[in-house]
């Protein structure tokens, strides 16, 4: 409850700053609002972790002037939405974000758009293949190989007796990401290898959305954040890949290797007020945010 109000909070304030500048406000003043004011959108597996950042940031300092002398004497407003990693490219682009949060590698082309801004990693994430603790899986087989793993998400394997014969003849309910998500790339190049997922796979807006599906559902497998996992260790269990598990060793040797970067990028520049907010999430009180949240801070 907490948090659904702070991300309320955050657009309230948000959209009265834009209200008043559409409203007769001086060229100034609004220019003002404009700078204190940082928008950041896209991807919905970097967004609690700037959301938890932004809370903490404007806690601590309150107005800009506490953050920098310098900086004028304003409330600092922060605001986080989500929509997708390629959605948070698009509009930052565009200039609806001052910041993009993408969980992906950035495409050729999207490298070229943003030549002349700023692209940051800030952490990593890994992509875990989960089911529900009650499904009778856990206790048969809690390994997978990527062939298994691709038959099962393209729909060769539409039962979970068809993996293997202990197991009931129930339907494989899939948890995917939408098109629109970093995640269902990352599993494309590193699992299905261009092997069309099933039609019958239901797509999730959001990889919180995903994971709330596998945590409901005992039938359900899904490719979900390791962020999710430690979050909610009662709720999902993560399965080996090929022998290989989504042990935090594991994922810093590189050995796990379904993965993908947390990028924020902005078209140009940050401006010093940004710049400020963006020191505050690679210190070490960021970096105690993002593994609190269970993933791996940038070095």
């Amino acid at each position: 409850m907490q948090r659904k109000s702070f991300f309320i909070l955050l657009m309230v304030v948000f959209l009265t700053t834009v209200l008043l500048g559409g409203c007769g406000a001086s060229p100034g003043t609004q220019e003002t609002a404009q700078t204190n004011t940082i928008t950041l959108g896209g991807s919905s597996t970097l967004a609690p972790i700037i959301a938890e950042c932004a809370d903490g940031f404007m806690e601590e300092f309150k107005t800009w002037n506490h953050v920098d002398p310098s900086f004028p004497e304003e409330a600092i407003v922060i605001f986080v939405s989500t929509g997708g990693s390629g959605f948070g490219v698009r509009s930052t682009l565009d200039g609806t974000f001052d910041i993009g949060l993408v969980a992906r590698d950035l495409r050729e082309q999207e490298e070229t758009d943003l030549a002349e801004g700023r692209v940051l990693k800030l952490a990593s994430d890994v992509l875990t293949i989960a089911v529900n603790p009650n499904n009778p899986l856990t206790s048969v087989k809690t390994d997978l190989t990527r062939d298994e793993i691709r038959d099962i998400f393209s729909g060769a394997i539409k039962t979970w007796n068809q993996l293997d014969a202990s197991l009931p003849n129930t339907p494989i309910v899939l948890a995917i990401r939408d098109l629109g998500g970093g995640a269902s790339e990352i599993f494309d190049a590193a699992v299905m290898h261009g092997t069309p997922v099933s039609d019958e796979a239901q797509q999730m807006p959001s990889m919180g959305a995903l994971g709330a599906k596998v945590m409901e559902n005992d039938a359900a497998i899904g490719y979900v954040s390791s962020g999710l996992v430690n979050q909610n260790p009662d709720k999902l269990v993560a399965l080996s890949v090929d022998g290989i598990a989504p042990t935090l060793e594991n994922i810093n040797q590189g050995v796990y290797d379904i993965g993908r970067p947390l990028l924020l990028i902005a078209k140009s520049n940050f401006t010093p007020q940004q710049q400020a907010f963006i020191d505050y999430l690679q210190s070490e009180k960021g970096h105690q945010v993002i593994s609190n949240l269970g993933y791996i801070p940038a070095e």
